[in-house]
């Protein structure tokens, strides 16, 4: 863990260093040449907080869902898998192409997006919107303006899930990425949409917590 912590910070340190502070996931995913066991957030099944979310929801009906920071996609797939409708997009091109070869399926449209300036036709467009460990990843910076805009992307009485790393209560230091967040800060995200989950556990190996935030637009 140590060295893929190491290594993730070498890349986002020379990606800031260049002045493109984002551009390390691309860097990353070229850097890995398709080997999936360079890629610490693919682990080759869905996340098990959105398995075990829709697998104690069964009111939730299928529609169009958003995947932010798809990855290699695996989330993407099980919500295909399960009769939505899905868009998935990454920053990296790179991603999305593996992505696309990995897993052509019929139900999704593998996009190359950027969520700080989501594309016009997502405002309001989606059932679902998945986020999982993309804004621990990047910066303050460019966390803050990104969490804003994901809310604006759900519908009437559609979702936004997100999913990852919290800090305890009292705060500890991380030379990330990823950046464990405050429970203040997730909880802003869907400030404007109803809140209905908040789910957290501490592994017995981490300092930090894990999270699962669900918010509906009524």
């Amino acid at each position: 863990m140590d060295d893929v912590r190491k290594m993730l910070r070498n890349l986002s340190d020379a990606a800031k260093e260049r002045g493109a502070p984002l551009d390390w996931f691309e860097d990353l995913y070229e850097f890995a040449e398709k080997d999936r066991n360079l890629i610490p957030w693919s682990k080759g099944e869905p996340h098990p907080f959105l398995v075990d979310w829709l697998g104690n929801h069964s009111e939730q009906k299928t529609g169009n869902a958003l995947v932010v920071g798809c990855g290699l996609g695996e989330d993407a797939v099980f919500l295909a898998e399960r009769g939505w409708s899905v868009t998935a997009f990454d920053l990296s091109a790179s991603a999305i192409d593996w992505a696309k070869e990995m897993h052509p399926h019929p139900s999704i449209s593998w996009e190359v997006g950027d969520l700080l300036d989501p594309h016009p036709d997502w405002i309001g467009a989606f059932d679902l919107v998945l986020e999982v460990h993309i804004l621990q990843a990047i910066p303050e910076s460019f966390r803050i303006p990104a969490s804003t805009n994901l809310a604006p992307l759900v519908r009437q009485n559609g979702v936004l899930i997100c999913i990852g790393r919290m800090n305890p209560a009292t705060p500890i230091v991380v030379d990330g990425p990823p950046w464990p967040l405050n429970r203040s800060f997730i909880e802003s995200i869907g400030s404007e949409l109803k809140p209905i989950d908040f789910y957290t556990v501490q592994y017995e190996e981490e300092e930090h917590l894990r999270y699962r935030a669900v918010w509906q637009r009524s």
